[in-house]
């Protein structure tokens, strides 16, 4: 049977340059794997390798082999970019870019062709993934089919390099020295598998369970990949469980820890900088370290100013009141200012996410209850009304309106 490997970052990532957020297993799910198997090949993505030893290997060994590479660059993954990059010098032809339709192509690929689909952020629309399903799957059809494929690496259209001679051969040894995964005696303990687990005990809001779930897959990565090259996502999200699932004073340092491999004082990830925020406002909280509260200052702004989301936007402003309380004079002042500022631009950012009719639910729900905290704390009581009750009669599950209740009566002893 012929193999598609699917070259991909998984996950939620960033988009920098529109500062979206993005479910690149969304992507994989509802577009590129149904395509792939609708062609009639097998569809392996890198996380879906079972493999004992170092993931290079096998990575490089499907670049290598695989009849076809489907390279999704979306959100501009470094990764993926490599990958296709190691592709097109490996093989002449056979390879298919795709990314979703917002991305601005860097210089060098774009000449290329490149398929482009229309990304929502948390999922793809029914239609939109039917569209492109078919545009997919009559791509790989055809460069399959071509009695003489064309050429689609730009190193040997170029360079006019000769394909290389032994490529079947090649992948046949690799065949016989890798078994497919339905053979292997671990094939259920796969990281794709851990991390749907560990993506649904969060979501029932089981942190301990998915504490322990995205350890056993950062581990597994570490195992395939060699130390310190686990995905952001999984250390991101075993980061958030572990203060969820333990909110004392040593809970939130080991989740600082677990953070310290993405270098968070230098990081441009809004998502690190976020979750480094958090864990160090309730540092705070607890220890009264007058570091932790600055810190946390500084990435929720570097957060806002690099994404310009209201989580992070928010957080900023209350964390600015917080630190003007414990301040004097100017610098007391200048803090409460740009606080109330941050507030308007908050305002204006969640509107114009209200406008959007795809949203879900629960998000739209969490921009109702910013915009309410930003005029509580601007003191526009009308609004606040209005906004609130809004939010209230539309909050998808009871636990969020107390969460913001929580907030409010913290933002009231705060301000007075």
């Amino acid at each position: 049977m012929k193999t598609c490997f699917v070259v991909m970052g998984f996950g939620e990532k960033t988009d920098y340059q529109t500062g979206r957020k993005l479910n690149l297993d969304a992507s994989y799910r509802n577009l590129i794997k149904p395509a792939v198997e609708a062609a009639g090949l097998q569809c392996i993505r890198a996380d879906e390798i079972v493999h004992a030893g170092i993931i290079d290997v096998p990575m490089y060994e499907q670049l290598l082999s695989a009849d076809v590479v489907v390279a999704d660059v979306s959100t501009m993954n470094p990764n993926a970019f490599y990958e296709l990059g190691v592709r097109h010098a490996l093989r002449p032809y056979t390879t298919i870019i795709v990314a979703e339709n917002e991305l601005k192509f860097p210089f060098d690929v774009g000449h290329l062709v490149i398929r482009q689909y229309k990304h929502l952020g948390e999922d793809i629309g029914m239609s939109e993934a039917r569209r492109f399903q078919g545009v997919l799957s009559d791509a790989i059809r055809e460069i399959l089919a071509a009695a003489e494929p064309k050429e689609d690496s730009p190193v040997y259209t170029f360079l006019r390099l000769e394909p290389p001679s032994r490529i079947q051969e090649q992948k046949e040894q690799v065949t016989v020295a890798n078994p497919s995964p339905a053979s292997d005696p671990v094939k259920n303990e796969t990281l794709r598998m851990l991390l749907d687990q560990a993506e649904l005990a969060r979501k029932n809001l089981n942190w301990p369970v998915a504490k322990f779930l995205f350890e056993q897959a950062k581990d597994m990565q570490r195992t395939r990949a060699g130390l310190y090259t686990v995905d952001p996502y999984i250390l991101q999200q075993l980061a958030l469980a572990t203060y969820k699932a333990d909110g004392t004073e040593a809970g939130l340092i080991a989740a600082r820890e677990v953070l310290r491999d993405l270098s968070p004082e230098t990081s441009t990830d809004a998502e690190t900088l976020g979750i480094w925020g958090a864990i160090h406002k309730r540092l705070w909280d607890k220890t009264g370290d007058r570091s932790a509260l600055d810190e946390a200052v500084t990435a929720y702004a570097r957060g806002f100013y690099i994404r310009n989301d209201y989580y992070n936007a928010i957080n900023f402003a209350f964390l600015l009141n917080v630190r003007a309380s414990v301040s004097k004079g100017d610098d007391a002042v200048a803090d409460r200012v740009v606080a109330n500022r941050i507030r308007k631009q908050t305002i204006s950012i969640c509107q114009k996410l209200l406008q959007e009719p795809e949203r879900k639910p629960s998000e739209r729900y969490w921009a109702m209850a910013t915009i309410a905290e930003a005029c509580y704390a601007l003191r526009q009581k009308p609004e606040f009304d209005a906004w609130m009750a809004t939010a209230i009669a539309t909050a998808p599950e009871s636990w969020m309106v107390e969460t913001t209740r929580d907030q409010l009566a913290k933002l009231d002893n705060l301000l007075g």
